[in-house]
């Protein structure tokens, strides 16, 4: 019997009755184990891609824990699945940040906020061809690879004084309200400059772990009046901004797209940081719902 192990490309033999992990553990792949194998996390999920009928059905412990995370089927934990002819795998933890978001189990506390109008500078962004890119993957590894981009995006963003108001699909909107405008909208922009980079390292796990070769996101950024406050109740009680100038944000990020541009800023954000952040090209466009011509500048490395 023969398992093969991705996205390593390792070919190994089964031995007796031995676990997916206890095989990959014993030909050097390094196969995440936190718990030390003992179905007390997910840590060590495979996804089967080929053999599936060669597993035998979860035992209890692996049940239990199936159960609660609601995984499918073809999802198993190497630590308790001892394979009865030839399987295909791939390890769905591969690092640090993947244990890190695989162990999130507790939700944040929120508390209400009376709605208020304040100078924001708003962030949209979002992945370049996403749909395109799901319907090659299998359901799982969208939610997987959704959950580690956003990871990354929501640590940059918060490192830089931001806060992510909604993640729409594939999509960010994060709002800059602290301090005054010029200090929000720089905050904005380097964020943006930082989400760039970190997606430009991001494409080479992607290319690693699903063969994808291409992986690009867009970023745009406003600066004007918007509400803040709380909407909803009990569990879905959440803060969140609204108004005509996150309308408009999401325009200039999607201009990303007329333009071959990666990262837009408006008018407004371009006379705030006054030159110092780095800016290239200027464009001149119309903005579905508004008249006039509006003024866009690209942000540049």
């Amino acid at each position: 019997m023969k398992l093969i192990v991705e996205p390593d490309g390792r070919e190994m033999e089964v031995p007796g009755e031995q676990t997916i992990l206890q095989i990959s553990l014993e030909n050097a792949v390094p196969h995440t184990h936190v718990c030390g194998g003992k179905a007390r996390c997910s840590t060590c999920r495979v996804m089967v891609l080929e053999g599936l009928e060669n597993c035998p059905p979860r035992n209890e412990r692996e049940q239990v824990l199936a159960s609660r995370l609601g995984l499918e089927d073809s999802i198993r934990l190497a630590c308790q699945t001892r394979p009865r002819g030839d399987l295909r795998v791939r390890r769905l933890v591969l690092d640090a940040q993947d244990i890190h978001i695989t162990s999130q189990l507790a939700v944040e506390n929120q508390t209400a906020e009376v709605g208020t109008e304040r100078q924001v500078a708003i962030l949209f962004s979002d992945i370049r061809g996403f749909t395109t890119l799901a319907e090659r993957l299998y359901p799982y590894d969208v939610i997987h690879l959704l959950n580690r981009y956003f990871d990354r995006m929501v640590t940059i963003i918060e490192a830089h004084g931001g806060r992510v108001d909604n993640l729409i699909g594939d999509g960010i909107l994060a709002v800059f309200c602290e301090g005054e405008a010029r200090q929000q909208a720089i905050q904005a922009v380097n964020s943006g400059r930082e989400m760039l980079a970190s997606a430009r390292e991001f494409a080479g796990y992607v290319q690693e772990a699903y063969a994808v070769s291409s992986f690009r996101i867009g970023v745009g950024v406003h600066s004007g009046l918007a509400v803040l406050g709380s909407v909803g109740r009990g569990r879905s009680l959440r803060q969140t901004v609204i108004g005509d100038a996150v309308n408009l944000a999401s325009r200039v990020e999607s201009s990303n797209k007329s333009f071959g541009t990666d990262f837009l800023i408006s008018q407004e954000v371009q006379e705030l940081i006054d030159g110092d952040v780095p800016t290239g090209r200027e464009f001149e466009t119309e903005i579905k719902g508004k008249s006039g011509c509006f003024r866009l500048y690209e942000v540049t490395s």
